[in-house]
């Protein structure tokens, strides 16, 4: 039987911070890292802009920076969750920065800081376009030289373990299948951290990769763990239109940070009749400018307009963002860039205290997928990598203290389902997909969302699932499908209760 000391399920920024600064603090403790593709597939190394972080006193403050986070916010952070990242930032860029991070520097030697939409300072730390994927490769390459590490890649997490006494329930472990061998195993843990992401892949339009399926949220509630504000999904408002893809290319923040223009088809700019910032606005005001001008003008894109930029200077800032639109025969000195908001950040998720504490013992939660108080309704753009940092420390320093009290469940568990089925049923799912992610963003995106008619229809989704395997197997596609579709029901119950509350 499988076992290690801590489990951590996901192997984006938070993750493999987290296990980086567990290894070094405790070489007693096993660490296993579990992702069910390959451990660059992630969101984090999709993360072009940067992290935010206050490192000019004079001209900016750490109150400026929370104000700015609390605007965001709309009202509904939790101002002590957003004084205690803000604050800590500085310390744990310095971790970053000690094990090789490169950020951007001006010829002095200075930091070139960008400015992003909802911000009131330039304190933009950025790798180029590249800071998610800088970031990541570094935090890899000193993972695998940490002998208390083990990275289990193409490793399905497919539900967590949990035992109840007096009333009290701990997570004692997790069933996952090995892609490899085909098999499904069960492992024990002394404690288990969430870093699954986020749920963009139940959009349309999303900029998350395929894997981004709210595994976690859905593995979370079967457990028991509270998931709070689901129905605050972030959509970018710039993501790269073709009219093909369902994971958009990400055009950064960043870029009208930097002098972007938005235009409609006419080559207006038209985001002052919405606010007063205009590009500098934060992503939910110019998402919703841009779908309401869509409505008026019946098409499917606007335009992001680089055309005034100077050449060489915007190729060498963007570089990634350039080559990508130079394939697509896109020149960003010449042409208008078609734009749509897509489905990017799930504000909400998994309920964690100050140390991404779930209400289940033993079981943590950082990252996206973790609900922390710190983005209320609309995450300002550059702290998701900065809240993901934190979290992770804060994990890890009360893990370290906590873990003496936990050992391994006696509990010997054999998988119900040894083998699971990986063939000849995508493209069926493929279409149950399709047909989930076109009910979901109608629902969101309408003015008049009926929830009981959308619960309605993902129930007979699931019918149409379960149809499609054998009583006496489990199908890949299958369990990650039912991930979607809960995740999708609690958005749409999360959504009607914030319109009870709101009438």
């Amino acid at each position: 039987m499988l076992k290690t000391d801590i489990l951590i399920i996901g192997s984006g920024i938070s993750g493999l911070f987290f296990a980086m600064k567990t290894a070094k603090k405790r070489p007693d403790l096993s660490i296993v890292i579990m992702t069910k593709e390959t451990a660059k597939n992630t969101n984090t190394q999709l993360a072009q802009g940067g992290i935010a972080v206050v490192t000019n006193h004079i001209q900016d403050s750490f109150n400026q920076h929370i104000k700015d986070t609390l605007r965001a916010g709309d009202g509904h952070c939790d101002e002590e969750i957003v004084n205690m990242v803000i604050k800590q930032a500085p310390d744990r860029l310095k971790e970053l920065i000690e094990i090789g991070t490169s950020f951007d520097k001006d010829q002095e030697g200075h930091w070139e800081l960008g400015l992003e939409g909802g911000h009131s300072q330039h304190r933009i730390l950025h790798h180029k376009d590249s800071s998610g994927l800088e970031i990541e490769n570094k935090l890899l390459k000193i993972i695998k030289k940490m002998p208390n590490i083990e990275m289990l890649e193409n490793h399905f997490v497919i539900d967590l373990n949990t035992e109840t006494k007096k009333n009290k329930t701990t997570c004692t472990g997790a069933f996952f299948y090995d892609k490899k061998h085909n098999r499904i195993k069960y492992i024990r843990t002394r404690t288990t951290v969430l870093s699954t992401g986020g749920c963009g892949q139940l959009f349309e339009n999303t900029t998350n990769p395929l894997i981004a399926t709210g595994d976690g949220i859905a593995m979370a509630a079967r457990a028991g763990a509270e998931i709070e504000d689901m129905q605050y999904i972030q959509f970018h408002p710039t993501a790269l239109y073709t009219g093909k893809e369902n994971q958009l290319f990400l055009i950064s923040e960043a870029v009208r940070g930097y002098g972007a223009h938005i235009v409609n088809e006419d080559q207006k700019r038209f985001l002052f009749k919405y606010d007063t910032r205009g590009e500098l606005a934060t992503r939910d005001i110019i998402s919703q400018a841009i779908s309401k001008e869509l409505q008026y003008s019946s098409k499917n894109h606007v335009y992001l307009d680089c055309r005034h930029l100077d050449r060489d200077a915007f190729y060498n800032q963007f570089p990634a963002i350039t080559a990508h639109c130079n394939e697509l025969g896109i020149k960003p000195e010449t042409d208008l860039i078609p734009i749509v908001p897509a489905a990017h950040y799930q504000c909400g998720g998994i309920k964690v205290d100050r140390n991404g504490a779930t209400n289940i013992r033993n079981l943590y939660a950082i990252g996206e997928c973790a609900r922390t108080g710190l983005h209320g309704k609309n995450r300002l753009a550059s702290n998701s990598l900065l809240e993901a940092l934190v979290f992770a420390h804060q994990a890890s320093e009360n893990i370290d203290r906590t873990i003496a009290e936990f050992t391994y469940s006696s509990k010997i568990l054999i998988p119900k389902f040894p083998k699971a089925q990986q063939s000849n049923d995508y493209y069926a799912f493929d279409i149950l997909k399709k047909e989930l992610k076109g009910l979901v963003t109608a629902f969101y995106t309408s003015d008049d969302r009926n929830a009981d008619v959308a619960h309605e229809k993902i129930k007979m989704l699931n019918n149409a699932a379960i149809a499609l395997i054998e009583a006496h197997e489990i199908t890949i596609p299958f369990i990650e499908f039912s991930n979607m579709l809960a995740t999708a029901l609690i958005i749409i119950k999360q959504c009607k209760t914030e319109k009870k509350e709101m009438c």
